[in-house]
């Protein structure tokens, strides 16, 4: 039976890494406009805004950051806080055009709802 989870667990990172691949092939960030990650684990968030041209992070933000208001990072309602938080810091930053690159994931639950505080935050995708 665990060999049969197991089996079905890598058969899904297989399909997302998939979509990733093609996500990336036409997504890029510049200085002028980043490009802004996503990383879902079980337990929390990660979000960073990334130049491609120069291969350096501009910016990033997680779920376990002190800054970070909601306690926790795996519901809906954490990751509409973490996006206004990346939000905030972006345009401190004087960032406020970015390339969304959902990491292969569905756009849809956690990683909507970041996508979509973003956006109320100042930021245009």
């Amino acid at each position: 039976m665990s060999s049969k989870i197991r089996r079905k667990t890598s058969e899904k990172l297989k399909v997302r890494m998939k979509r990733r691949s093609r996500i990336r092939a036409r997504v890029a960030g510049t200085a002028d406009r980043p490009r802004l990650s996503i990383f879902r684990s079980n337990r929390n968030l990660f979000v960073q805004l990334i130049d491609d041209v120069s291969a350096t992070t501009v910016l990033a933000a997680s779920s376990l950051d002190d800054d970070f208001s909601s306690k926790s990072g795996t519901n809906i309602e954490g990751a509409k806080s973490l996006g206004a938080l990346v939000a905030k810091r972006a345009l401190a930053k004087k960032i406020d055009k970015v390339v969304f690159d959902r990491s292969g994931y569905l756009y849809h639950g956690r990683v909507k709802a970041l996508a979509d505080a973003a956006r109320e935050g100042g930021l245009q995708f």
